[in-house]
């Protein structure tokens, strides 16, 4: 099957200094990296979780598959076509692709009505011509959320609500692909299974895909056929999520797993590997990027970045110390 989403060698970059200032601080790169070298690819139906400290890159990496955020070299292709922001064509794709932001009542503007949020897609795509009160009864009917809804305000919702209305509105154009960012922050562990499921039925019956993101493990575990771990940019892991789960190769992946709360009082988590804090990306370490954090790090870790190498598993791992022995570098 073809990817639905294929990302090649992306790089994103934001300028830090203006021309005149880099040049008397003698600044010869006054740009960082905040995503550096990622490829993945996503199918049709299929879901892509994607996990990683705040600062990580994951969610500037979202808005460029948008085309919130322009890209400095690589390539974003969606149904095999290259998406750039300024091509002719890129409206059009853009349609099948919706995204739902993190913040689920900020996100939404405090002075439209539901019906005028969710219903606000085909406005501004051109499609204003149906009957959008017909539109906005089965975008919430979609949703699980009644028909008396359309005439509430954000301030009126809970959080839960805000966020069915946040999917409602993502699904006003039927889309293939929906990016989801922290779609279960700020929920109770409730609400938590109740979005979470609401998103699977949906999936199974629109045929959707999924790009989450999140910094909740549990919650990736049960959604995402396959996962990566980003730290600093790059992709540190990737593969099956259940054989990341199962067998994490990475350190930094260790390091997330062991910090996630058991469900059982009675057992107990391996201390914490995890030391310090995710270094500044003006200030990116040389080497691995998180040899200044991981408890395996080897003099090679602080001079030489690591390449992709292979598991048996098929996945992909960036260390020179993993946890899992690699088969092959993919270089």
């Amino acid at each position: 099957m073809s990817p639905l989403l294929e990302i090649r060698d992306l790089r994103i970059r934001f300028r830090v200094a203006g021309p005149i200032r880099a040049r008397l601080k003698g600044i010869d790169d006054p740009f960082l990296d905040a995503v550096l070298g990622v490829s993945f690819a996503l199918k049709p139906g299929s879901t892509f979780g994607l996990v990683g400290e705040s600062g990580s890159g994951k969610s500037t990496l979202a808005r460029a598959i948008v085309g919130l955020v322009p890209v400095h070299s690589g390539a974003i292709l969606f149904e095999g076509e290259e998406a750039k922001g300024g091509d002719s064509d890129f409206a059009t794709r853009r349609r099948h692709i919706a995204m739902m932001f993190q913040d689920p009542v900020g996100s939404l503007s405090p002075r439209l009505t539901v019906r005028a949020l969710i219903t606000e897609p085909f406005l501004i795509h051109g499609k204003d011509g149906r009957d959008l009160d017909a539109e906005a009864r089965r975008l919430l009917d979609m949703v699980g959320l009644p028909a008396n809804f359309a005439g509430r305000y954000p301030h009126e919702l809970s959080g839960g609500q805000a966020r069915r209305i946040g999917v409602a509105r993502a699904l006003a154009l039927a889309p293939k692909l929906i990016i989801a960012d922290e779609p279960t922050a700020g929920l109770d562990v409730s609400v938590q299974g109740e979005i979470l499921n609401l998103l699977v039925r949906l999936q199974r019956e629109l045929g959707l895909a999924y790009l989450i993101i999140t910094h909740n493990l549990a919650v990736i575990r049960h959604v995402s056929d396959e996962l990566a771990i980003m730290y600093m940019g790059r992709f540190v892991e990737q593969g099956a999520t259940r054989d990341i789960f199962e067998n994490p190769a990475h350190p930094y992946t260790h390091g997330l797993l062991a910090a996630q709360p058991l469900p059982d009082p009675d057992r107990r988590r391996a201390n914490v590997e995890l030391q310090g804090e995710v270094p500044s990306l003006a200030r990116r370490p040389k080497g691995c990027e998180f040899h200044t954090r991981c408890p395996r790090a080897i003099a090679r870790c602080r001079v030489e970045i690591p390449l992709p190498s292979r598991l048996d598993a098929g996945r992909l791992v960036r260390c020179h110390a993993p946890l899992v022995a690699p088969i092959a570098s993919t270089d």
